[in-house]
């Protein structure tokens, strides 16, 4: 696992999205290892990055939602439960 986010600096939004973001990963599914836990600093979300090919992510600590990134043409794909997630990654 790698991180991508200064946890000695964080912003209270990120401290809080960062919450958000685990506490879905622990209740919402199935424990896929953790490839990487970051801040974009582009976009402004926190997210999970999961082996499963899902991240879990936040804005400025508002709701999470579940990222789906087709790879062979870049289109990104944001739901708002892991189930419809991982039932979209499949499609791919």
């Amino acid at each position: 696992m790698s991180f991508n986010v200064n946890l000695q600096n964080l912003s209270a939004l990120e401290s809080l999205g960062l919450s958000k973001v685990f506490k879905a990963y622990a209740n919402d599914t199935n424990m896929p290892s953790i490839d990487e836990v970051g801040f974009n600093a582009n976009s402004g979300y926190v997210y999970i990055a999961l082996e499963d090919g899902i991240c879990i992510c936040s804005l400025l600590g508002g709701q999470v939602e579940y990222l789906v990134t087709d790879f062979e043409d870049g289109t990104e794909t944001f739901h708002k439960t892991y189930d419809k997630a991982l039932k979209h990654l499949q499609t791919l």
